[in-house]
């Protein structure tokens, strides 16, 4: 009896070695593709813009302007949402914990505001893109350092 729930348990865990192997495997040579599966991210959506194009610009404190070294990250995004014209996103601003919170949302929709503005200057549809702040509510980093600080200080493009 205890012989016969060993080799069960024995073939049971060959199975699932087996089973995950194969997918290992297909995975590895790539053979899923073949068969419709993809390996990237699903084309138009949030994964495949934080892959090929990136989805958040940062600023400086206490400013709601895009600095000049995070617009090619904006004209990517409204680049991105020419190949994609059923895509629809919202920018979301953020910012980092200093000052109270009705500055820091204020400060947050100045920045996707921005953000916002400059798709649209680069060809995106303004129709298709919301804002919203979230002030200091949702911190990327936590911490009270300059590096968390500036790592807060954004605005991220998210699909809808």
């Amino acid at each position: 009896m205890l012989n016969s729930k060993v080799m069960s348990a024995f073939a049971a865990l060959a199975l699932l070695t087996a089973c995950g192997s194969s997918t290992t495997d297909t995975a590895a040579t790539g053979a899923g593709a073949a068969a419709g599966t993809s390996a990237g991210p699903r084309p138009g959506s949030q994964e495949d813009l934080v892959a090929n194009v990136g989805d958040r610009v940062f600023f400086d404190t206490d400013q709601a302007s895009v600095r000049a070294d995070q617009r090619s990250v904006l004209e990517r995004q409204a680049g991105w949402l020419s190949r994609y014209p059923q895509v629809t996103v919202q920018v979301e601003g953020h910012a980092d914990e200093r000052g109270t919170r009705e500055y820091n949302l204020a400060l947050g929709q100045r920045r996707a505001n921005a953000a916002r503005d400059v798709l649209v200057a680069s060809g995106a549809a303004g129709a298709r893109i919301s804002t919203i702040s979230y002030g200091k509510d949702r911190p990327a980093a936590l911490g009270s350092t300059e590096e968390a600080w500036a790592q807060n200080r954004r605005a991220v493009t998210v699909v809808r």
